[in-house]
């Protein structure tokens, strides 16, 4: 995947286009991300054991990692290119400006 938890994303399709958020988990085997404060649901969820009150829940859901970019240094969206470094590691770099991420 092109972003990894705690990465500073901006949403390119759907409702919240143009929002800013940060990656709060990472779903590989669907190829989905939870962005912090982007795609609010409303739950309604029954009083258990943790939650003594139950009611309506506003969380995040999941998108798919193709409708966010990561957000450069510079603000604006770049897309992720993988290269090996000197050392022979492999390191994400953004495209726009061609620096390590």
């Amino acid at each position: 995947m092109h972003v990894r938890k705690n990465d500073r994303v901006i949403v390119i399709a759907g409702k919240d286009k143009g929002k800013v958020g940060r990656v709060l988990r990472v779903l590989p085997e669907t190829s989905r991300v939870v962005v912090e404060g982007i795609n609010k649901i409303k739950r309604h969820t029954k009083p258990n054991q943790q939650d003594r009150t139950g009611g309506i829940v506003e969380r995040e859901a999941a998108l798919h990692s193709s409708n966010v970019a990561l957000v450069a240094k510079d603000g604006k969206p770049t897309r992720v290119g993988f290269k090996t470094n000197e050392s022979g590691t492999k390191v994400r770099i953004a495209r726009r400006t061609g620096e390590e991420i």
